[in-house]
């Protein structure tokens, strides 16, 4: 049995920020993947993707990546576009994938399985609750809560959050889609009303700010380990779960997890592209802000 499991697709990303631009493989999936490949940990991933973009997951299995991978008629295409602040950004959406669908999902054998939706129909509800009779599961919200009309992606709320949530033991959240889903501007009475709604541990990222965690009727605040230099923020979201997951999975407790996610984030958004790094760095990372 795997200890962790990802499902989603792998993206086309064109990343536009002060720097330029720069055409990436992206998604949760992706980031996920790459920021485990060199962690300790079993994991395996789950995607579907366009044929034309089927490099990317030899890529991953060249570096030693456990992957199910399934053929749709295209790829998503996103393209993010950033400020001067890397902590917004505009999306749009140039091509969408095929959904998951459960049989894809039957033979999934992982003691905790991330859902890494991008758009609002790539996991139906009946999906999860499959899902949650064979995993602990823990889902990114992100996906659920952007609806694209003609290209543009706008912040919509999840109908069946409700229902959903329930079934969820993390979930991981920005302050926008927070807001998004509970209506709170507040993060810790937001970070309430999804415990109410049956969530175990909900993971809030804040971007430089760092992020809060709420479980068992604890906050846990969270610094940032910001670098000198900033590069793409694009994908440290998903490498922040990555780690948080990962420790998790390796017995530490939230507030260990959650500090070796953020430290992994911030090694990350120092540079374009995935987190390639190993555990030592991340503690090194760490290490240098408090010495």
């Amino acid at each position: 049995m795997l200890k962790i499991c990802c499902v989603g697709h792998i993206t086309l990303d064109k990343v536009v920020n002060l720097n330029g631009v720069k055409h990436l493989s992206g998604g949760t999936s992706y980031y996920f993947s790459k920021a485990l490949q060199h962690m300790d940990v079993s994991y395996g991933l789950v995607t579907s993707l366009g044929e034309s973009e089927m490099a990317v997951v030899n890529e991953l299995r060249s570096g030693g990546t456990t992957i199910k991978a399934f053929n749709s008629k295209h790829s998503v295409y996103f393209e993010n576009t950033y400020s001067a602040n890397q902590n917004h950004r505009t999306q749009r959406v140039l091509q969408k994938a095929d959904p998951f669908l459960i049989e894809q999902l039957d033979d999934i054998n992982a003691e905790v399985v991330h859902l890494g939706p991008l758009l609002a129909d790539d996991f139906a509800l009946d999906t999860i609750k499959f899902l949650t009779s064979k995993s602990k599961l823990s889902l990114d919200a992100q996906g659920y809560l952007r609806e694209v009309r003609d290209c543009e992606v706008h912040a919509i709320d999840w109908p069946q959050k409700q229902e959903a949530l329930q079934y969820i033991h993390t979930l991981k959240a920005n302050e926008h889609e927070l807001e998004v889903l509970t209506g709170k501007t507040d993060i810790k009475a937001g970070a309430l009303m999804l415990a109410d709604w049956g969530v175990k541990e909900v993971v809030i990222t804040l971007g430089s700010l760092g992020s809060v965690i709420y479980a068992d009727g604890v906050f846990y605040d969270i610094p940032a380990y910001v670098p000198a230099t900033i590069a793409d923020a694009t994908g440290c979201g998903d490498t922040y779960m990555a780690g948080y997951l990962y420790r998790r999975a390796k017995g530490d407790d939230i507030e260990k997890a959650a500090n070796f996610a953020a430290g992994m984030a911030g090694l990350k958004i120092a540079q374009s592209g995935p987190f390639t790094g190993t555990k030592d760095d991340v503690y090194n990372f760490i290490a240098s802000f408090t010495n």
